[in-house]
């Protein structure tokens, strides 16, 4: 039985870009953003009994007064895309598309939360990223 999570939609609605009333779909210009949604629908479907599993929106551009709204919040810049709780660990992965880079607060934040006792990893792409939950046990029928 899948979870009590969220399922979303594995397509992407379209959305206007560019010049006139032409359309392109999210996932061929946000790529990042369908790899997302794809790990999470796993995570919803086959994620191990007692699982928490959220997406901290961090991302997007803001003006310099919501940054320091959020900030003041206690919204921390480089937070790893899937925050995943199992049995009492922490887990955070970082999703990257085929060239995805960490920022420098990703590499610092990812160091903080090793050196909190959490377990981080990045994936780039959807086979890494199923790979990884299997290695920390996170799914139902995968073998590390």
């Amino acid at each position: 039985m899948p979870n009590a999570l969220p399922v979303y939609p594995t397509t992407a609605a379209p959305v206007k870009r560019g010049r006139g009333d032409r359309l392109l779909s999210d996932r061929r210009h946000r790529p990042e953003q369908a790899l997302h949604r794809a790990v999470f629908e796993h995570i919803c479907w086959r994620g191990r009994a007692g699982t928490f599993a959220f997406h901290p929106a961090n991302g997007g551009a803001r003006s310099g007064i919501e940054a320091a709204i959020m900030k003041g919040f206690g919204v921390v810049a480089g937070v790893p895309d899937l925050i995943i709780i199992h049995n009492g660990r922490v887990f955070g992965l970082e999703l990257k598309a085929a060239n995805g880079r960490l920022s420098p607060a990703q590499r610092d934040v990812h160091e903080r939360l090793r050196a909190a006792g959490a377990e981080v990893a990045v994936a780039v792409g959807l086979d890494e990223a199923l790979q990884q939950l299997a290695d920390w046990q996170l799914l139902r029928g995968a073998q590390p």
